[in-house]
């Protein structure tokens, strides 16, 4: 990853490959932000009129070279959109944390093949340095593991990331911007790993590995795990996760991660859906729909991530997380339309579509976790299409059994720049899931099939437990070109929600 260094030193005299400006879309045309004096100064303060005259009008996502100006030891000035100019006058205090991590990603991504860039954005509370921080190190973010020849060689058009990034105005002895520092890098370390968990081939991550990783990362952070394998899920009776991972020789794990803290009085329980790649089973996906299916791990990615972040910032709460692992594949072995399933809880599952197989591998996860009564569940899935057509590509839906603790969740999403919104779970949709021959079935109506999978999800929560339900099958993995700090591919969706949430329950802020 990218390193990143706190410098008090002056931008003309720094030694690097670029220098960083932000720049706002004012009224009357483009404005620099502050952090860019010096560099204003060198061009007689001519460079907002010098950026229009390019083009420039401070755009979010905007980025605009031009050559750096005489005495200057780096060749060359980068100027990012931030957005908006702040209206003092609406009340505006600066810039917001999500603009700031956007644009320092966008300089960060178009700085590939750099050894070094100094960011003169704003950096006036410690708060801005973190975000600043984030936006480095996602957006210099690649995945190129395939891409290298069988020495170990970079492939001959590859660049890689950013080496390293220099804050500038930002305070090297200030222990809150170290800490703002050392936050951003163990939070994006993790969210990065699940990115990369989230781009592997699904040769290469089946549930055993998955599992080997977590355990792995387990010990390296004094996180105690367990893993079921086959034959003990068996032995547990979890017919929801065997079910689906029946028709897959790579055979299906749970696993669960527990980071305690000895001071800790509260405990969240994250809860993952980890299909390692999803053919729909005998409801078999058709053509132009299994090509990005390895991205149906991602809730388990981000709740591994969560609770690695978690230990890795010592933070005074007990967070468990469950990862839900199999690969659903038709074969003379898988489930049917028609199959009946035992889940853990004992409760029968009809199952009338092999496709809805994430709230299966779920409600087993639910009921394990609930066993331990924690104050809190909140599980993440990729788990319906349903999700994007109502809210897009970008946003995820969030379900819970308590109106408080959904808007909680809501405005954690938001603080740490992840677009979230709020969705209902309508009882009258419940009698669509009634089975004449099992407890429930795992389809219901049509219309509103994110709400209707949020339902059956219900069913599996201990009794008295507060739950939320993260869909996140829009925003988690990006068909599209990238943006902002946003890469094409996995984009580790939920991590930084989940850790807020974690932050906030240690700060005795969450309930």
């Amino acid at each position: 990853m990218t390193a990143l260094t706190l410098s008090t030193a002056a931008a003309p005299g720094l030694r690097a490959d670029a220098i960083v400006i932000g720049v706002a879309k004012g009224t009357k045309g483009p404005v620099l932000a502050p952090g860019a004096e010096a560099v204003d100064k060198a061009y007689d303060g001519k460079l907002a009129g010098v950026l229009e005259t390019l083009g420039a009008s401070g755009a979010e996502g905007e980025l605009t070279k031009l050559p750096a100006p005489a005495g200057f030891k780096a060749p060359i000035v980068v100027a990012v959109g931030l957005g908006a100019e702040p209206d003092a006058k609406s009340g505006d205090e600066g810039y917001g944390a999500e603009a700031l991590r956007k644009a320092a990603g966008v300089a960060a991504r178009a700085l590939a093949g750099s050894k070094k860039a100094a960011f003169a954005l704003p950096v006036d509370s410690p708060g801005a340095v973190g975000a600043i921080g984030e936006g480095i190190l996602l957006g210099s973010y690649s995945f190129d593991v395939y891409k290298e020849n069988g020495n170990g060689a970079k492939a001959k058009n590859g660049k890689a990331p950013l080496a390293e990034a220099a804050l500038l105005g930002a305070k090297p002895r200030d222990a809150a911007h170290k800490g703002a520092v050392a936050r951003a890098v163990a939070v994006t370390e993790e969210l990065n790993r699940a990115r990369d968990l989230i781009n592997t081939p699904p040769n290469d991550l089946t549930p055993a590995i998955f599992a080997g990783i977590a355990q792995t990362a387990a010990k390296e952070h004094g996180i105690k795990v367990q893993v079921l394998d086959d034959k003990a899920l068996t032995k547990g009776g979890y017919g929801g996760i065997l079910g689906v991972g029946g028709g897959s020789a790579a055979t299906p794990r749970l696993v669960k991660l527990a980071y305690s803290h000895p001071k800790a009085d509260k405990h969240l329980a994250f809860v993952g859906k980890g299909i390692t790649y999803d053919s729909g089973g005998i409801s078999l996906k058709p053509a132009g729909h299994n090509e990005t299916m390895k991205c149906d791990m991602s809730g388990a990615a981000a709740v591994f991530a969560a609770v690695v972040a978690a230990a890795r910032l010592g933070l005074e709460v007990n967070v468990t997380g469950w990862l839900a692992l199999a690969e659903n594949m038709p074969s003379g072995s898988a489930v049917r339309p028609g199959d009946v399933l035992r889940m853990f809880s004992g409760k029968t599952v009809e199952v009338l579509n092999t496709d809805a197989e994430g709230r299966l591998v779920l409600a087993d996860a639910l009921w394990a976790a609930s066993q331990e009564k924690p104050d809190a569940i909140v599980d993440v899935a990729t788990l319906t299409g349903a999700m994007m057509l109502a809210l897009g590509s970008r946003t995820f839906g969030v379900m819970a059994n308590d109106e408080a603790f959904r808007s909680a969740v809501h405005e954690a999403a938001e603080e740490v720049g992840e677009p979230a919104w709020p969705m209902p779970l309508p009882e009258h949709l419940r009698k669509g899931m009634d089975s004449q021959v099992a407890d429930i079935a795992n389809m219901g109506e049509r219309m509103g099939g994110g709400l209707v999978a949020g339902l059956f999800l219900r069913e599996f929560v201990g009794e008295g437990i507060t739950w939320a339900h993260l869909d996140i099958a829009g925003p988690a993995f990006n068909e599209g070109g990238p943006f902002g700090y946003t890469p094409k591919g996995g984009t580790g969706s939920a991590v930084r929600t989940l850790v807020r949430l974690a932050e906030l329950t240690a700060a005795g802020d969450l309930g």
